[in-house]
């Protein structure tokens, strides 16, 4: 029985997490969970899983008013309190399912509590990759990822990690795909988050928009696996059933076919890839008849180019991308700025950006808050 800790429990990945413990109730058990925003499903949690002992909320008003309610339960809250909460809890397994960098300090705090993190925060990495594998080198921890693409790149490299030639990340190219750079001056956030093939958050369903998010998951693969920025690639795929592709030297592909389902990937971190998969092994893409594949175009998706900039310079260079991106995403969504205006705020702050090598978590909550300033400022020009 391995019991869990899961961060973000009344978010998309949170939720289909919880999905898969009740699934799994022989093996897996709820023991503790933090909620953001929606503390009305803290009720409907605790019901469900009963030997839940301890329970982060931002708010202290709310934390107080459930302590009351449920004396045999510890309650945290505060700005610091989601790390005591991991150290105090009773769990084996850390599921980072929290968005954006409020996920990273989590993520570090976990690893060097000797936790199994199963992550879904693609910040951790972004921000804090060298931080995080210097931290696994050590032996602190273990870490398995629960992106979809990277769960597929973990899988196909299990089979075989021998002659790749390049690790290929696909794409659904997100809600705009289909328009071109003029078409996509007078979009709407309401336009942006009707995402073609997968249902998720907000935040990272204009991430795949904006395609930043494809981004993100190429310095995640960096990181995760080892690889150079010249050794991964983009494919767009329209259906999203082919979450990512290992290609060989021998010009066969190896890759994951499945429907556009988190499920599958969480259940396979949490298992610590102790779990039943198939991987395909075709030497042409033609083979899926019913399937679609597309040429990926930087000039069509500029955010992009940034993720060759923080594997090859690495430093700060992540914090200042994903601050950046998560300021202007946040005044987009609130109709604030347009839509390109995302990639603008991101351009000017990752340009003027002297990087700073090897930074410890400190640097980074003050680049962080730095580089949020900065665009803030912009998001008023761009208003204006």
């Amino acid at each position: 029985m391995i019991k869990v800790c899961l961060l973000g429990a009344s978010g998309s990945i949170g939720t289909q997490t919880l999905d898969v413990i009740k699934k799994h109730p022989n093996d897996f058990e709820l023991t503790s969970f933090s909620v953001g925003k929606q503390t009305k499903k803290i009720s409907s949690i605790l019901r469900k899983n009963p030997n839940v002992k301890d329970v982060y909320l931002i708010s202290e008003k709310i934390a107080k008013k459930y302590a009351k309610l449920n004396p045999n339960i510890r309650f945290y809250s505060g700005k610091d309190e989601i790390s005591q909460l991991i150290k105090s809890c009773d769990c084996d397994m850390v599921v980072n399912a929290l968005v954006g960098f409020s996920g990273l300090v989590p993520t570090i705090v976990s690893l060097k509590q000797n936790k199994i993190l199963a992550l879904a925060n693609k910040e951790s990495l972004v921000v804090g990759g060298e931080i995080v594998n210097e931290l696994l080198k050590k032996g602190n921890g273990k870490l398995y990822p629960i992106d979809s693409e990277h769960s597929a790149l973990y899988k196909c490299l299990m089979v075989d990690n021998k002659d790749v030639d390049k690790l290929i990340i696909t794409a659904s190219g997100g809600a705009f795909r289909k328009l071109n750079r003029e078409q996509l001056k007078n979009v709407t956030p309401e336009d942006a988050l009707n995402h073609p093939t997968w249902k998720m958050g907000k935040k990272i369903t204009i991430d795949c928009a904006t395609m930043v998010n494809k981004a993100f998951e190429i310095i995640e693969a960096h990181y995760l696996y080892g690889y150079p920025s010249e050794k991964i690639d983009v494919l767009l795929h329209d259906e999203s059933h082919i979450h990512s592709i290992v290609k060989y030297n021998n010009g066969f592909y190896r890759g994951e076919d499945s429907k556009p389902d988190m499920r599958n990937p969480i259940r396979f971190a949490m298992y610590m890839s102790n779990d039943v998969f198939k991987t395909f092994y075709v030497n042409s893409l033609d083979h899926f008849k019913n399937y679609h594949f597309h040429k990926f175009d930087i000039e069509r998706y500029p955010c992009v180019k940034w993720a060759k900039t923080v594997i090859d310079n690495k430093g700060t260079y992540g914090a200042v991308f994903n601050a950046s991106n998560e300021v202007a995403v946040n005044a987009f969504l609130n109709h604030k700025i347009a839509f390109l205006d995302i990639e603008y705020i991101i351009n000017k702050c990752m340009s003027e950006h002297k990087n700073l090598a090897h930074p410890d978590l400190n640097t980074l909550l003050l680049i962080d808050k730095s580089t949020r300033e900065k665009a803030e400022l912009l998001v008023n020009e761009r208003s204006k």
